[in-house]
């Protein structure tokens, strides 16, 4: 009844926050606090083997599985000086505030402390990042930085609890912590759990190339991660990095391990698990405030101070992230490496984005039941937590907004995709036509279907006229969602009749279900794009050919109206493309003349351009090459 009653609150609270823009972990806090304080709720303390076997593992995994391993690789000097050595400084920094200012606790515990308070979470940045449209480096380098950032941070704390468990028996634990001490530990734990990782990764692959089964797949995914973990830490090396490299492997080799079916069933059911797993952590966490309010209000420093404490901790996280990183760019700027404005601002609004989330609080758990002010630190981390969610989370996109730092159009995105459809089109096609046994009419109309899916892509960008004008991608979505909807609604009166057996409904309706999920998430994506800033032109899209670096002065377009050779046929048109040598204007492949491609035939020109508004970008018919 208690884990039924933990899951519908959390759906609950997350369906009336999430779409009032109320941040969700905040408001399971609140939620978990208020009622801790009602007569008749179950006191519920987490223990640390809960914590770090059942929450941990699993969470860290799926934060792997939706990250990229090739961008962590490109981006390695700055991810790797984010998770471990600004991990590293913020936790000596908070260690030396608390030492300071918590009698009786030693220094070994306040780096512990601080070890806890140092990491701060994928999720909870990404996020933000991602709605507010931040760059796409410093969303990768976000991300990467959370996933690596946790080894370090747990890994400091083992051996802060290890140092203070040996002055428990009258060893002089400040001279055992030390940064060679803490740096020793964590290269080998490192190297321990990337060895254990890679392993698991193996014998994972290895089952997933004999598994058939889509369930089966799925389950053994469920526990990837515990077969990651639990030998890493069983001889002393890293779990937490033995889950990422097993993970980031895993979901980089997917589409040769995985079947298309499996890879979507993993997605889904492992997006259900994080959804519940993290936002169970902070109800749980708001569900013993009540009770580390008492506990510190019956301890030697009493609640008031603690929270001053915590207020004093808080500021110190905020201070050193910015300050490392505003660093770390000075000497790029001084090497001559970066811009000064835009590193600047990098370094500001990344500094700034340090939420910290259920990794911080989790890891406070992990405190044994006997330590110094268990229940007062324990009570700084949450204050932490909450704080940095609170301050940086809300005030992340003015800052962001006032110093200009945003990504990419979604119209350069859809470029992008345009692109790389056409040319993993184009490589099946030819594919296809070098098949001597391959019937000629059904190549064509595979061709056709083809040349359907690379058109929608491109009838994303441009605009489409006054009025609700739609394009011709989006007429045939909408008559096809139309039509879908009639289709189920007979299939359902067929069931209701009883004249069909429920196996062969159930596969009808799934492969309904199945294409208006697809058209679902188009017309999301259309959407997107439709919304985007039209004055935004995206920057250079794709590597350039000859033709396009021949093409440094493009004639005026000849037409200000529209295409002519349409008007001339009684058609319309979606987009409008430039010639760049004689300025003729056509139009695009999803419009029913395509003028434009047969302009090219005809004269040979080699580069077209768009001349839709607030688009820069031309297209090589030749080398078939966006620039």
């Amino acid at each position: 009844m208690l884990v039924v009653a933990i899951v519908l609150v959390v759906i609950v609270v997350s369906r009336l926050a999430g779409p009032r823009g109320v941040p969700v972990p905040l408001a399971l806090l609140v939620v978990g606090a208020v009622l801790s304080a009602v007569p008749g709720v179950p006191e519920i303390r987490l223990s640390p083997e809960v914590v770090l076997l059942g929450l941990l593992p699993p969470l860290l995994y799926a934060a792997a599985l939706s990250s990229s391993l090739v961008d962590i690789r490109t981006y390695r000097s700055k991810i790797l000086s984010l998770s471990v050595g600004l991990v590293l400084f913020t936790a000596l920094g908070v260690a030396l505030v608390a030492w300071a200012l918590l009698p009786g606790v030693s220094f070994a515990l306040a780096l512990a402390l601080g070890a806890i308070v140092a990491p701060p979470d994928a999720v909870a940045a990404t996020a933000v990042a991602r709605r507010i449209g931040l760059p796409r480096k410093i969303t990768t380098i976000l991300e990467g930085e959370s996933l690596l950032n946790d080894a370090t941070a747990l890994v400091t704390l083992r051996t802060a609890l290890a140092a203070a468990g040996l002055a428990a028996h009258g060893t002089g634990e400040v001279s055992r912590v030390t940064l060679g001490s803490v740096a020793l530990d964590l290269l080998v734990a490192a190297l321990g759990g990337v060895a254990i990782g890679v392993v698991a990764y193996l014998v994972v692959g290895w089952l997933r190339r004999r598994l058939t089964e889509v369930p089966a797949d799925t389950a053994l995914s469920f526990i990837a991660p515990f077969v990651a973990y639990a030998p890493a830490e069983a001889v002393g090396a890293s779990g937490v990095l033995a889950v990422v490299t097993a993970g980031l492997l895993l979901a980089y080799r997917a589409p040769v391990l995985q079947s298309a079916p499996s890879r979507l069933a993993e997605r889904i059911n492992w997006s259900s698990v994080t959804f519940v797993l993290e936002n169970a952590v902070f109800l749980l966490i708001g569900l013993q405030v009540w009770s580390l309010v008492s506990d510190t209000r019956d301890g030697e420093l009493g609640t008031g101070r603690t929270l001053a404490v915590a207020a004093a901790v808080l500021v110190t996280v905020l201070v050193l992230r910015p300050l490392w990183l505003v660093a770390q760019s000075a000497v790029q700027v001084l090497r001559g490496r970066a811009d000064r404005r835009a590193m600047l601002g990098w370094s500001l609004v990344s500094g700034w984005a340090g939420m910290r989330g259920v990794v911080t609080l989790a890891a406070a758990l992990t405190l044994p039941e006997d330590a110094p002010m268990r229940p007062e630190l324990v009570l700084i981390a949450l204050v932490v937590t909450v704080g940095t969610l609170l301050l940086q989370g809300t005030t992340l996109p003015a800052l962001a907004r006032a110093l200009d730092v945003r990504g990419p159009d979604p119209r350069e995105d859809a470029l992008q995709e345009a692109t790389v459809l056409g040319a993993t089109t184009g490589a099946g096609l030819r594919h296809l036509e070098a098949d001597p046994e391959a019937d000629a009419a059904v190549v064509e109309v595979i061709r056709g279907q083809a040349s359907d899916r690379v058109n929608r892509a491109w009838e994303r960008l441009g605009t489409l006229g006054p009025g609700d004008r739609e394009s011709p991608a989006e007429a045939r979505a909408r008559l096809r969602a139309e039509m879908i909807r009639a289709e189920r609604e007979e299939l359902l009166r067929i069931r209701s009749a009883g004249t069909v057996d429920h196996a062969v409904l159930t596969s009808v309706l799934g492969q309904l279900d199945a294409e208006e999920t697809a058209l679902a998430w188009s017309a999301t994506r259309t959407a997107g794009v439709r919304e985007s800033e039209l004055l935004r032109p995206p920057d250079r899209v794709a590597g350039a050919c000859a033709h396009l670096a021949d093409d440094a002065a493009p004639t005026p377009p000849a037409e200000a109206d529209g295409c002519p050779e349409c008007r001339a046929e009684g058609l319309t048109w979606v987009h409008l493309r430039s010639c760049t040598t004689c300025g003729h204007v056509g139009c695009c492949d999803s419009s029913v003349g395509k003028h434009a491609t047969r302009h090219f035939h005809t004269s040979q020109h080699p580069v077209m351009r768009s001349i839709e508004p607030g688009e820069a970008w031309r297209w090589c018919f030749v080398d078939e090459v966006l620039g």
